[in-house]
C-alpha cells in the first residue's frame, strides 16, 4: 500500500459521494454499503494502519494528536480533502464544518469511540461544529472535507 494506492481507494469512494447531501441518511448509507466488515472499510483501514506505521499518514503532532492532510481537494477526489488523525483519550480543538464532514472511525483499541460512536461512518452536516473527542482508547479517524473547509474556533 502506498499513498498512490490510498488515493485511488479514496477516489473510488469519493465518486460515490459526489453530490450527495451530508446528513444522517448518508451516514446510514455509508455504514450499510462501506461499513465495518466491507471491502471498502478493510482497504481504508489497512491503508491507514500502513500509512501511520510508515510515516506518510499522521506525520505531524500537536496537543497529543498525530494528524496530517494527505490530500488537498482535487478533481479526482470530487473536491474532498483527506485528513487522518490518531487520537488517544483526548479532545481536539473545537471547529466548524462550513461544508460538512465525513468521518471514518477506525478504533485501534476495541472500545475506542469517536464523539460517542464506535467503528464506522459518521457524517456532520454543513454548519455543524464539535470538539473531536476520542474516548475509551486509541482510534484513527479519516476525515473527508468538501472543499477542504474547516474553521477552527479561536
Amino acid at each position: 500500500m502506498s499513498p498512490k494506492d490510498f488515493r485511488e481507494h479514496v477516489a473510488d469512494l469519493a465518486a460515490q459521494l459526489a453530490g450527495r447531501p451530508l446528513n444522517t441518511e448518508l451516514a446510514d448509507w455509508l455504514n450499510a454499503q462501506h461499513g465495518v466488515g466491507t471491502t471498502t472499510y478493510e482497504l481504508l483501514r489497512t491503508a491507514c494502519d500502513i500509512g501511520v506505521a510508515e510515516g506518510w499518514l499522521c506525520d505531524r503532532e500537536g496537543g497529543g494528536i498525530r494528524y496530517g492532510r494527505i490530500f488537498k481537494p482535487a478533481d479526482d477526489l470530487f473536491g474532498f480533502s483527506v485528513d487522518v488523525v490518531d487520537m488517544n483519550n483526548l479532545a481536539g480543538p473545537h471547529h466548524t464544518h462550513p461544508t460538512g464532514e465525513i468521518d471514518l472511525i477506525m478504533p485501534i483499541d476495541s472500545d475506542a469511540e469517536f464523539d460517542g460512536h464506535r467503528a464506522g461512518w459518521l457524517v456532520y452536516p454543513p454548519g455543524s461544529s464539535h470538539s473531536p473527542t476520542v474516548s475509551n482508547g486509541r482510534a484513527l479517524v479519516l476525515y473527508l472535507l468538501p472543499e477542504g473547509r474547516i474553521e477552527f474556533t479561536r
